[in-house]
């Protein structure tokens, strides 16, 4: 069969994706390592046996609604290539107004950062990418996922971000000027209404309790104690949590509290600053 055929073949069988024409094109460039470009002009290639047994297997899997970047094994967040696996969060991009809002708020060389429930090492790797003067932890309670965060760093060379062990704040016993997180968020009766490839990512770093706001509220209440003076927390949130999340950090002492909104115009994040 030549690449032609093969997409067309492909398309029919992603036809409940949003775009089975590009993930056919992708798949087939990630198996047989042409660019996206020469496979836009190529006509008369024929695959080999092994590229179209591989790319049936892969088909099959993104038929059963498998992300394609666990397929792939890596995701773009920040333009940086991260590695990810079943035991870590897919980055996506409206996570960058994460990153895009600690930016914001350190306008010095030095600074200390956390990064609280790292999963791949999306957050901290994109600002050591950006501020290597800065000092980035990221920690999260899965040895797996640290893993793939250390070899993620590794492949990036960055000495200014180190990654440890640690369920939010047990294992930490200093100060920072950030802490920033992605943590769970969507409840039980959300989960229920989401897509089915979303089944496939850990779902301890997905659901949380109280409609969504356990942990929220946990790191909430205890970042209090690991915050300097006028430093920052950043916080990523479903996008009906505006207001809960807005009150909590009131409860806890925050001030200049304010929510961003993510790509899609939905409230995203919410950051507060530590004066007590």
């Amino acid at each position: 069969m030549n690449i032609q055929n093969w997409i067309k073949y492909c398309i029919k069988k992603l036809c409940y994706s949003d775009n089975p024409q590009y993930e056919a094109k992708l798949l087939l460039s990630y198996v047989t390592k042409y660019t996206y470009s020469f496979i836009m002009q190529a006509d008369n290639i024929s695959l080999t046996k092994k590229q179209y047994k591989s790319l049936n297997h892969i088909i099959y899997r993104r038929s059963l609604g498998e992300p394609i970047a666990y397929i792939m094994k890596e995701k773009e967040f920040w333009s940086l290539s991260l590695r990810v696996s079943y035991d870590t969060l897919i980055p996506r991009p409206d996570t960058e107004i994460l990153v895009e809002q600690a930016l914001s708020k350190i306008h010095n060389n030095s600074a200390l950062i956390l990064d609280l429930g790292t999963g791949c090492g999306a957050i901290a790797l994109a600002l050591a990418s950006i501020c290597p003067n800065w000092k980035i932890i990221g920690v999260d309670k899965s040895e797996k996922a640290l893993k793939i965060a250390r070899i993620n760093a590794l492949k990036f060379k960055f000495k200014n971000v180190s990654f440890h062990f640690s369920d939010w704040f047990s294992n930490i016993n200093q100060k920072f000027n950030i802490i920033i997180s992605n943590p769970p968020y969507i409840s039980v009766k959300e989960m229920q209404l989401l897509k089915q490839d979303i089944f496939f990512e850990p779902l301890n770093a997905l659901i949380a309790d109280k409609n969504g706001l356990s942990e929220i509220k946990k790191i909430i209440k205890r970042s209090t104690n690991y915050l300097f003076f006028g430093g920052w927390l950043l916080i990523e949130h479903g996008w009906k949590q505006k207001l809960a999340v807005q009150h909590l950090f009131e409860k806890y002492d925050f001030c200049e509290i304010q929510s961003y909104q993510d790509y899609g115009g939905n409230d995203r994040v919410t950051i507060g600053k530590y004066n007590k």
